[in-house]
């Protein structure tokens, strides 16, 4: 790091001329730190991209109500009855929406819908929604 920090101050030079009406400046780059730059801002998305899959799927809806601590409290319910499943509230005024799960198909939500069906009182339902996919986790399976 300290070389290319060296390189890129050593590469940049600056002329500026006493002139009243105008004053330039020539920046010469070296065109390795533009090789760099574009090399890391790739390794960048690609690496990202893969950690940040979304597809169609299923969720199931536990709770929608105006009232947040009811929705977070479900949401702790969630985790403490199911930590394997993950719990997301959504807020689209003036409701809370706590949805948990990342399914792929309708058959997977169902396996859980009967037994959270009995874990909370509200109507429990599996809706359409943009799901999260892990790639590290589906290679293992």
């Amino acid at each position: 790091m300290k070389k290319l920090f060296f390189l890129l101050l050593t590469g940049i030079t600056l002329n500026a001329s006493a002139q009243t009406d105008s004053v330039s400046v020539t920046v010469i780059k070296d065109p390795r730190v533009s090789l760099l730059v574009k090399k890391q801002a790739q390794i960048n998305e690609e690496t990202t991209r893969a950690n940040r899959r979304n597809m169609p799927g299923f969720r199931i809806q536990i709770i929608n109500t105006n009232d947040r601590k009811a929705a977070i409290d479900a949401k702790t319910k969630v985790y403490h009855l199911y930590p394997e499943l993950k719990a997301y509230i959504q807020y689209q005024s003036p409701y809370y929406r706590l949805k948990v799960g990342n399914f792929k198909t309708k058959e997977e939500a169902e396996e859980y819908q009967s037994s959270l069906s009995r874990d909370f009182a509200n109507s429990v339902s599996i809706v359409r929604d943009v799901i999260e996919v892990r790639p590290e986790i589906e290679a293992v399976e």
